[in-house]
This record gives C-alpha cells, sequence and structure tokens, in this order.
C-alpha cells in the first residue's frame, strides 16, 4: 500500500489579454455576421460564414471578465491550474478556461467564546480579533477545502493552545514574575499570531494582527474571582501602607535621636512606635487623647 502525499500549489501569474480590445472584437464580429447574412441571406456560404463570425464573437464575449483592485482570477483549464491574474480592470482569457475569482482584500475575524481552562485549570472565556488576508491564492483555492473556515478552526485551535500556556492573572505572591493572559496582553498577542501565522501559512494566508477580543472567567467562577482579587487588592494595599508607616516611624525615631529634641528609653520608644503606627495604618483619623499623667504613672 503506498502512503499519498499532499500536492502544495504555488501562485503564478496567468496569460491573459486586454478586455476592452477584445469586447470591441467580440461586438465588431457579432454585428459583421448578422449583416453579411442579410446582404446576400440566398447563399449558403455567406450563411454559415455569417454565423461562424456571430458564434466566434460570442465567444470572445464569453471570456471577459472583470477586476477590482485586490481581487485575483484563478485559471483553470480542465481543473489544470494556468496561472491567477491580479491585474484590475476588464480583462480577457480563452472561454474555454474556466475562472475562479478570489478576494485579496484584509478581512477581519471575531472568534466566538470559547470556554477553556488557563494554565492553573481556571475556567475562562477567551475570544480573538484577528486580522487576515489572502497572499497564495492558488494555495487558499487548490490546497484546503475552505479557507475561510479553515481561518476560524485554527483561531479557535490556537486560542486553546495559548490558554494553556498562560495563567489568567497572577496568582498568589512570588508568582507576578509569570506572563499572564491579563497582564501581558501584549506579549500574548505577539504569541497568538506567530502561531496562527504558522498554522496558516499552509493555506497561503496570511496574518496582519491577532489580539484578545475577550477575556474573564467563566460564569461559574466569576464571582468568586472577583471577590479574591478583591482580597488581593486590599492586602496588598495593607502591605504597602504598614511598609510605608514603618519607613516614617524609624525616620521620625532617627530626627528625633539626632537634633536632640528628647531622650527616649526603650518603652518610650514602643510607646510611640506603637501609636505612630495606629495613627499611620488607621482606617478612620486618629482621635487625639491627652495623657495627663507620666507613661510610668
Amino acid at each position: 500500500m503506498t502512503a499519498t502525499t499532499h500536492s502544495r500549489s504555488t501562485e503564478r501569474p496567468a496569460s491573459t489579454a486586454n478586455g476592452v480590445l477584445m469586447l470591441l472584437v467580440g461586438l465588431a464580429l457579432l454585428i459583421l455576421g448578422p449583416v453579411s447574412i442579410t446582404q446576400d441571406p440566398d447563399t449558403a456560404w455567406r450563411v454559415v460564414a455569417g454565423i461562424v463570425t456571430a458564434v466566434a464573437g460570442l465567444l470572445l464575449i464569453c471570456g471577459l471578465y472583470s477586476l477590482q483592485p485586490n481581487e485575483g482570477m484563478a485559471i483553470l483549464l480542465f481543473g489544470d491550474y494556468r496561472g491567477t491574474d491580479r491585474r484590475t480592470g476588464l480583462r480577457w482569457v480563452l472561454p474555454w478556461y474556466s475562472r475562479k475569482k478570489i478576494s485579496l482584500r484584509v478581512r477581519n475575524l471575531t472568534s466566538d467564546k470559547l470556554k477553556v481552562n488557563d494554565r492553573r485549570g481556571n475556567p475562562i472565556e477567551i475570544a480573538a480579533n484577528v486580522v487576515w488576508r489572502v497572499e497564495d491564492s492558488a494555495q487558499a483555492l487548490f490546497d484546503v477545502d475552505d479557507y475561510q473556515a479553515f481561518v476560524a478552526i485554527q483561531v479557535d485551535t490556537a486560542l486553546r493552545d495559548i490558554a494553556s500556556h498562560y495563567a489568567y492573572d497572577h496568582g498568589e505572591e512570588g508568582q507576578d514574575s509569570e506572563l499572564t493572559l491579563r497582564a501581558d496582553a501584549e506579549d500574548v498577542a505577539a504569541r497568538l499570531r506567530d502561531e496562527l501565522g504558522t498554522r496558516l501559512h499552509a493555506a497561503g494566508l496570511a496574518i496582519d494582527e491577532a489580539r484578545l477580543a475577550h477575556l474573564a472567567y467563566a460564569p461559574e467562577i466569576a464571582g468568586v474571582m472577583l471577590r479574591r482579587q478583591q482580597a488581593e487588592a486590599i492586602l496588598s494595599a495593607r502591605r504597602l501602607i504598614v511598609r510605608g508607616a514603618v519607613a516614617m516611624v524609624e525616620n521620625a525615631l532617627l530626627d528625633l535621636g539626632e537634633r536632640g529634641v528628647v531622650e527616649l528609653d526603650e518603652d518610650r520608644k514602643a510607646a510611640m512606635v506603637s501609636n505612630l503606627l495606629v495613627v499611620l495604618c488607621a482606617d478612620r483619623e486618629a482621635q487625639p487623647v491627652i495623657n495627663t499623667g507620666t507613661l510610668y504613672g
């Protein structure tokens, strides 16, 4: 049993002619044929010549086609690819050649929302916006069944792969160095673009831009993860406040000692540190308390 191999197509320019000239010739033959018959309808050879002339003019007109900017026409002869015409305007090819028009314009695809698991196993919803175009018309038409459906399938596959390599967001402390889908959108977009470019190259397609269009936790865990993010934000803010308060207290003690404003023993320093931290870290404004006695009284 012999294994079959995939035959890769390659675009090449087609040999076509100016359609305006062929249109004029075809119209002239269509007019000349009936005129020739009417001049001498009793002569058999003139009738036959007139019919042949009119049919030839009709065949010439049947070979006409038009192309707009960023369009191509693949030319085939009994299924054999003969090239792609990208020249705009009215064009002409022999009428027994079949033709397939293909758009070479830039297209935009927004994928459906996919429910997948990120690298940590959290269910998320993800979608992408992809800007793509046909680069090789022969590959797009003859190497895949439906190149537009092929793009949609490969975008979904690439999104699943991307989600499996990245976490949705930073997790526990110490994991801030890893790349995440939410915090590193540019890096994720670059990887998505490169992966899609590799996948779509086999179909003669090029990727101009690829970005995440939608990213969210799946509905069943969205509420829980939102509360977790809020808690992490509060803890992070608390850590920052405490760190700043400790630095301020330390500077205050150093300044008092260097300037000799007051001599503080260890008990007074501890009380001062406690009071300053309460004032600096409290959620509400501190209420002053006047001490009429002494620290030791």
